[in-house]
């Protein structure tokens, strides 16, 4: 027969072989977690219908082969653009928010892991002295009987556990959901960055735009100032009345009112860059040196296949993260029809006297299964479930559509790319045809052969039309960012930095889920996928 203390001892490693054969001790940790079973389906990526091709692939100006997306602002061949990129996403606030987000959820991640550890455990001491009344006792006093004693001190001193056996993979379910949390994350991250670049370009050009419509604004001014002296002649010699003088003063003043307008963009640009950059407001001239053109935008666009915004798209990846991590919700529902069986267990040191606690003879104990079932919960558990589920159909239904929109975003892009640049073409023609005719009015007016009209018109319409060329090659520009933006590209840039080159908080830098999912902070390195 066993002792008492042998069968406690039995009791735990009984306990102890249940355990191991529950949690995954005779297989991998990990693949238990992944493969192990459990309740509730498993999740399968959803099929999505792309096209084969890009509407416009066979167009003049698009290119439907492949291209390093990672730097594709590079394109521009503009070295202050691409130290304005670099330096947003050093210091950019929103980008370090996302990251602490990624942080966040990783964090989450361990919480989740850890249900599969014991959920309850504390370790407890006591002392107690109990001292009893002499006058409690109505048959007389006890105190002189040997071995009777009106005191008593207890010492105490144990831990006690409960471990919920994850049978039914509940918390597993978990754990792939919170997975999918951190790789969710990840994606927004790549999102914050893919629109920073995106919007840095956009305000350079937008600058670079309303610079360079100055630059023509104070070059046609200069021209109607000489038009103005001309005139102003003409009529001092009697040859003109005031009207051609008031007329000549009115276009000037008008092309003149372009001017402030133009500076108040150029000065709004720069300050969101700011922004973007992390900084206040400030002149950029530093960084800005150099012509103030635009940069020069290449005559076609790569644009791949529409497949390859499946796995490029940090929104698309996103939506398909979210189905996964609802999929896993499904089962932590369902394995509430289950009982839920858990270890509980004792273990103390007792004596009456301090000097005995820490003995073999001290010890006490206790350790045993139990269950609890919520049998009479039958009908909240399965609409608890029928809910998840919905959600999960709602998430599927998501990222089909979130692929659709990216789909015609990107055939938008490309359509208004192609047809800006046939619009810039028509517009040079025409600026170079009003420039002509703006020299021959001019002369013919000299040579009295026309009236002054001619010449304001002529001079109105190059101002126009030399600011809508300007304006639409500045468009062309900004279409291309759209397409750039559009396919996805530029998050991969975070993969191509050396950690002490990037912002990012506590030197951070974030792998994506395609690619193992590794954050890594400062020197360590961990995987976010169990």
């Amino acid at each position: 027969m066993l002792s008492g203390r042998s069968r406690t001892a039995a009791a735990f490693a009984l306990a102890a072989l249940v355990v191991a054969s529950t949690t995954g001790c005779m297989t991998s940790f990990k693949e238990w977690i992944h493969q192990g079973f459990k309740v509730g389906p498993d999740y399968h990526q959803p099929g999505v219908e792309v096209g084969e091709a890009w509407i416009d692939s066979e167009q003049p100006g698009v290119n439907p082969g492949e291209m390093d997306y990672s730097e594709w602002w590079t394109v521009f061949n503009d070295p202050q653009l691409n130290e304005l990129v670099l330096s947003a996403y050093e210091e950019n606030i929103p980008l370090k928010i996302a990251c602490l987000r990624i942080l966040e959820a990783r964090y989450q991640l361990g919480v989740a892991r850890g249900y599969l550890l014991p959920q309850e455990q504390q370790v407890v001491g006591a002392y107690q002295r109990q001292q009893l009344s002499h006058n409690a006792y109505p048959f007389g006093d006890f105190s002189n009987i040997p071995g009777f004693r009106l005191s008593a001190d207890d010492f105490s001193l144990g831990a006690t556990a409960a471990w919920e056996l994850d049978f039914w993979g509940r918390f597993r379910r978990m754990i792939e959901s919170a997975e999918a949390n951190v790789q969710i994350q990840q994606e927004d991250y790549h999102a914050a960055l893919v629109l920073l670049q995106a919007e840095v370009a956009q305000n350079y050009i937008q600058m670079r735009t309303a610079e360079e419509r100055l630059a023509l604004a104070r070059k046609n001014v200069e021209l109607q100032e000489r038009t103005l002296e001309l005139v102003q002649a003409r009529f001092d010699q009697g040859l003109v009345s005031e009207l051609d003088v008031n007329q000549a003063k009115a276009i000037l003043e008008t092309t003149r009112s372009i001017i402030p307008m133009l500076e108040l963009q150029r000065r709004l640009a720069q300050n969101r860059l700011c922004t973007l950059m992390g900084q206040p407001p400030q002149s950029l001239d530093d960084i800005l040196q150099g012509p103030a053109k635009l940069p020069d935008v290449p005559p076609e666009v790569v644009v791949g296949i529409p497949a390859d915004l499946l796995r490029r798209r940090p929104d698309v990846r996103k939506a398909e993260r979210m189905a996964a991590a609802q999929c896993a919700r499904i089962g932590v529902a369902e394995a509430e029809f289950y009982p839920h069986i858990a270890i509980t267990g004792q273990i103390a040191f007792q004596a009456d006297d301090f000097a005995h606690l820490i003995n073999t003879d001290s010890i006490a104990g206790m350790v045993g299964p139990g269950f609890r079932w919520n049998v009479l919960n039958y009908g909240r558990i399965k609409n608890q479930v029928l809910a998840e589920d919905a959600r999960f159909r709602q998430a599927v239904l998501g990222y089909q559509e979130t692929v659709l929109r990216a789909s015609e975003e990107v055939e938008g892009m490309i359509t208004a790319f192609l047809k800006e640049q046939d619009r810039v073409r028509k517009l040079e023609k025409a600026t170079e045809a009003i420039a002509k005719s703006v020299e021959l009015a001019t002369l013919q007016y000299q040579q009295g052969l026309i009236d002054f009209q001619r010449v304001l018109d002529s001079q109105r319409a190059l101002v126009q039309q030399q600011d809508a060329l300007a304006e639409a090659r500045g468009n062309v520009a900004q279409h291309l960012i759209g397409v750039y933006k559009a396919l996805g590209g530029g998050w991969q840039m975070c993969f191509r930095m050396q950690p002490g080159a990037v912002h990012v908080v506590s030197e951070t830098i974030v792998s994506p889920a395609d690619e193992g999912g590794e954050i890594i902070v400062g020197d360590a390195v961990e995987n976010t996928q169990a």
